[in-house]
């Protein structure tokens, strides 16, 4: 009886390497389910043993398929095909959308509120603090962007700062054109010393200090995207 294992790539096509290391070979009449319907791999991954096949690259895991008995992959198609044509299943398709974008618009409204809370402006600058609130919140929580404010293991609160730094980070400064050293830790210092500089920046805001702000990076980058957005709009 085969076991359920979690695997990486082998170096030879339809090899993978298990978690001591060692090289195997799928077992007879097993086949590579793809990713991309993840209805099929629940049903697939409760119908027996599989090899689930991942890369991590940086902290993320990837899956690059599962590997399963393929008669059980071929029967579990059938049914999930035959399923998937009735029209109870398009209602509860369309009832699951629906729930699913209600959830959707109440977390961007959360977040975003979250967002103003931490900026804090003073009240000379609400109006800058809303608009830089709603950019950021449109960069930070489309699902499936990947950002940080789309991980629910830390606090809203925490995933709104570190969106508005992440936003600044990429539209306030040059790091996303920087030629960094491939130097362990060096990126990680950039972006820390960037952040500082951010940080420096949404404290004078908040103080309500004087600005110029042809001389601001952040209301420079808020006004350049205000334009491309127009220009699209036109």
């Amino acid at each position: 009886m085969e076991e359920t294992l979690i695997v990486s790539p082998g170096k030879e096509l339809g090899t993978v390497i298990d978690a001591a290391g060692g090289a195997r070979t799928p077992p007879k009449g097993w086949r590579l389910l793809l990713p991309g319907d993840p209805g099929l791999t629940r049903r697939v991954k409760g119908a027996g043993p599989t090899w689930t096949v991942q890369v991590k690259k940086g902290r993320k895991v990837f899956s690059q398929g599962v590997w399963a008995d393929g008669a059980t992959i071929d029967r579990i198609e059938k049914e999930l095909e035959v399923e998937r044509a009735t029209p109870a299943y398009a209602k509860r398709r369309q009832s699951d959308q629906a729930r699913r974008e209600r959830e959707q618009q109440l977390y961007v409204e959360d977040f975003e509120r979250a967002v103003c809370e931490f900026l804090a402006f003073n009240p000379l600058y609400l109006d800058l603090a809303a608009r830089l609130a709603s950019a950021v919140t449109l960069y930070a929580t489309p699902v499936g962007s990947g950002t940080v404010a789309r991980t629910e293991r830390i606090p809203i609160e925490q995933r709104a700062e570190s969106a508005v730094i992440a936003w600044m980070r990429h539209q306030t400064t040059a790091y996303d054109s920087m030629k960094i050293a491939r130097v362990k830790g060096e990126r990680r210092e950039v972006r820390r010393l960037l952040a500082t500089r951010s940080r420096e920046i949404l404290a004078n805001y908040r103080s309500g200090k004087a600005i110029n702000a042809e001389q601001c990076p952040l209301q420079v980058a808020l006004q350049r995207l205000a334009s491309e957005d127009a220009s699209c709009a036109g």
